[in-house]
């Protein structure tokens, strides 16, 4: 019984000291044996409100790499929420396995049970393998949900406006760095093409720029590039490619070690979360091999937006677009901020984002 003891508390301990060094308030671990249910919801701060986040369904390697993904993808809803001027939290939530074995309708509903279990404190939404119609099977457990289709007063899949958002940031970046933010005849690598990568292309290809793709499913790059006219490359070799612009658009910490020594362009902005492997180290080797890095909760926030505006009632999606506009002039303000400080584009991202948490706790206790 001592052994058993002992273990116990060494994994408690382990779990403890991560939430505590990210600085989370909150995180629940869901379990449901008849659905095949295996969730963590990761609340990180709610000072400016509620946390909102949407739900990933992943096949993860390990419970601790679900356990990590949650944890640096709440704190990121939080600086996300907090520089987009929104009067929310940072929250988010996994589900561990293979979308296409485990999702259900019980498997959603009973998921939703638990985020209601909460009171409001964590709102979800639409993530990696989570449509609309998904979102109504949560729906049907707690009303603390947002993505809701238009038809019944929600605001849709937000990946368009999550696209449009990315697309404004990498504008803005495109204008600091070339002196224009016209992207005809640019060469752009998207990296990812699931929702909000497909939305990108679109965008950019009406611009009339030249966009290479990659992502892990060959009959989403095989759709997309006989929809667009985007040119297909491999997963491998799209960190080699000569271009102006690399928008990462699928998982995380895509800059790291080994790719930004491989990278030729001169800006990266892009959809993904948390795409630098490390903020600090990383952040600074792309300023050290000439690459301005547009932060990824800033110009991606779109989406989220989109889910805020439907939670506030009253949705219209014509505001949303003109919010996610408002992108485009906080990613120049960032930029020029990181130059006049000599600090990396995500530290200064991230100053503007704690400033605001800590004036309004200044004023009002947390949700």
């Amino acid at each position: 019984m001592s052994e058993v003891k002992e273990i116990e508390s060494a994994e408690e301990i382990s779990v403890f000291e991560e939430i505590s060094r990210l600085g989370h308030e909150q995180v629940m671990f869901c379990h449901d044996e008849p659905t095949g249910l295996k969730a963590i919801i990761g609340i990180h701060n709610t000072v400016l409100g509620p946390s909102l986040g949407g739900t990933r369904i992943w096949n993860y390697a390990s419970e601790e790499e679900a356990l990590r993904d949650v944890l640096r993808l709440s704190r990121g809803m939080t600086f996300k929420n907090a520089i987009s001027g929104l009067n929310l939290g940072g929250g988010k939530a996994v589900i561990i396995g293979d979308a296409a074995k485990i999702k259900s309708e019980a498997l959603l509903r009973r998921f939703g049970r638990f985020v209601d279990d909460l009171g409001g404190k964590y709102i979800t939404a639409e993530d990696v393998n989570m449509k609309t119609s998904d979102i109504e099977y949560v729906a049907m457990s707690t009303e603390h949900v947002t993505g809701l289709p238009e038809v019944m007063g929600g605001g849709g899949d937000p990946s368009p406006v999550t696209a449009y958002g990315t697309y404004m940031g990498m504008k803005a970046a495109a204008k600091k760095v070339y002196g224009s933010d016209n992207l005809e005849n640019k060469k752009i690598t998207v990296q990812g093409v699931g929702q909000v990568g497909t939305y990108l292309v679109e965008r950019l290809r009406k611009e009339g720029a030249e966009v290479f793709i990659s992502d892990i499913s060959d009959s989403k790059l095989q759709k997309v590039a006989e929809e667009f006219g985007a040119k297909v490359v491999s997963q491998e070799d799209i960190y080699d490619m000569d271009v102006d612009i690399y928008a990462p658009c699928a998982l995380g910490a895509t800059l790291n070690d080994d790719t930004i020594s491989r990278l030729k362009c001169k800006v990266v902005a892009g959809a993904a979360n948390n795409q630098l492997a490390d903020e600090q180290i990383h952040g600074r080797m792309l300023i050290e091999r000439g690459i301005t890095y547009a932060p990824d909760f800033l110009i991606n926030a779109g989406g989220v937006m989109n889910c805020y505006a439907e939670y506030q009632g009253g949705y219209k999606r014509e505001k949303v677009y003109q919010k996610a506009e408002t992108i485009y002039n906080i990613t120049l303000d960032i930029l020029n901020k990181a130059e006049k400080e000599d600090i990396t584009t995500q530290e200064a991202a991230l100053k503007l984002a704690l400033k605001r948490i800590t004036d309004m706790g200044n004023v009002k206790l947390a949700y």
